[in-house]
């Protein structure tokens, strides 16, 4: 068994989503959404710290849900920043042990464990790995709603999270990233930024992030789907 631990960011908002606050507490199958996706880790046996970086403002409703779910591995609750990375990085700081750290999304809720800990053994191994899928549709590449150039897809993947790093890996690449006010999309674009092998974990399509409203109900299906 290998242990990890995993940071989530969860200070966005619920723009896109169209939800007047954090999106994370909207309700999915009779929980807040974040409930599911702490859940996965709490019950995990290879997870030993859960860090959440969330608003301040937003504190409380996040005790409530972790003392009413006896959440426990949720061992740092820290204020997140003004955006996705930033977020990250104040909850890389909380973690003093050399270890696997994983960072998931709030908003994806379906992850397996078995995926989990794929991308836990990938990293332990090359130092990265990210889950992604193969994409499905044809990509067009367009300039003023003109097609430029139909890309070849063979060899395009869509990212998605966990995605797990070494700590000293992942710590440095942050570190560079905020001295250089340099901006990525997601953790393992850091890691390639610094020029480091980030290893694909061939994931699953189920494994959604929930950004609109039409995703929650998708989300809901395979839920249901699951426990049936």
């Amino acid at each position: 068994m290998a242990e990890y631990s995993v940071v989530i960011p969860a200070a966005g908002s619920g723009t896109r989503m169209g939800a007047e606050g954090n999106k994370l507490f909207l309700q999915l199958n009779g929980e807040p959404l974040i409930t599911h996706t702490l859940k996965l880790f709490q019950e995990d046996p290879w997870c030993s710290s859960v860090v959440l970086a969330a608003k301040p403002e937003e504190f409380e409703q996040f005790y409530t849900i972790i003392e009413e779910k006896k959440l426990n591995k949720v061992q740092t609750l820290i204020a997140g920043g003004a955006d996705r990375q930033e977020s990250v990085h104040n909850g890389l700081k909380v973690i003093k042990e050399e270890t696997v750290i994983l960072i998931h999304d709030g908003a994806r809720p379906l992850v397996t464990e078995a995926l989990i800990h794929h991308v836990v053994e990938q990293a332990e191994q090359a130092g990265a790995a990210l889950l992604a899928v193969p994409l499905k549709d044809t990509i067009k590449r367009a300039y003023n709603n003109k097609v430029v150039e139909t890309v070849d897809r063979e060899q395009l993947w869509a990212a998605q999270t966990p995605q797990g790093f070494r700590l000293s890996l992942i710590r440095e690449a942050h570190d560079k990233a905020d001295r250089l006010n340099y901006k990525a999309t997601d953790d393992a674009s850091l890691v390639e930024w610094l020029g480091q092998p980030v290893r694909i974990v061939k994931s699953d399509y189920r494994n959604i992030k929930v950004t609109t409203p039409e995703d929650l109900i998708i989300a809901e299906h395979f839920m249901i789907g699951r426990e049936s």
